[in-house]
């Protein structure tokens, strides 16, 4: 089983067990009233946006630690509105969660457990950050000039 990091507040699940799969992005216009989406790297998110307000989950498949383009899917979902919890799956490492937080992730389930000291520390090394993003933090020269 792979560990399951999340960051939300709202009924966290004690495992990824029982959760539904998650479709793939090309079934799910097939399956529309599927409540989760898996994004494989080449995917469009945007071809998600009509459907928001349905989905609960969008696992974002990282195959290898290099590939980055689930980082854009991420933020296109989030700035388009969705509420709902998206979760980096695959080859996610330690170094990696704070700026998938940034983007607009909130959960995590990497292929190899991590230690929670060093998560919870990525987590909160930088008390400022200097980009706007997704995760409602205020950048630094904002807070600097109002």
């Amino acid at each position: 089983m792979v560990e399951l990091y999340r960051l939300r507040d709202d009924e966290p699940p004690k495992d990824n067990e029982g959760e539904s799969p998650a479709v793939t992005v090309d079934s799910f216009g097939e399956q529309t009233n599927a409540g989760a989406v898996r994004i494989e790297p080449g995917d469009d998110a945007r071809e998600l946006l009509p459907h928001i307000s349905h989905l609960t989950r969008v696992e974002v498949n990282f195959p290898v630690f290099g590939d980055g383009r689930g980082y854009s899917a991420a933020r296109i979902l989030r700035e388009a509105g969705y509420e709902g919890e998206i979760r980096a799956v695959g080859d996610v490492a330690v170094d990696q969660i704070a700026y998938m937080r940034r983007c607009g992730f909130d959960a995590f389930a990497p292929d190899k457990a991590m230690n929670k000291a060093d998560v919870e520390a990525a987590l909160n090394r930088w008390d400022n950050v200097y980009q706007k993003t997704t995760d409602g933090r205020t950048p630094i020269w904002a807070l600097r000039h109002g």
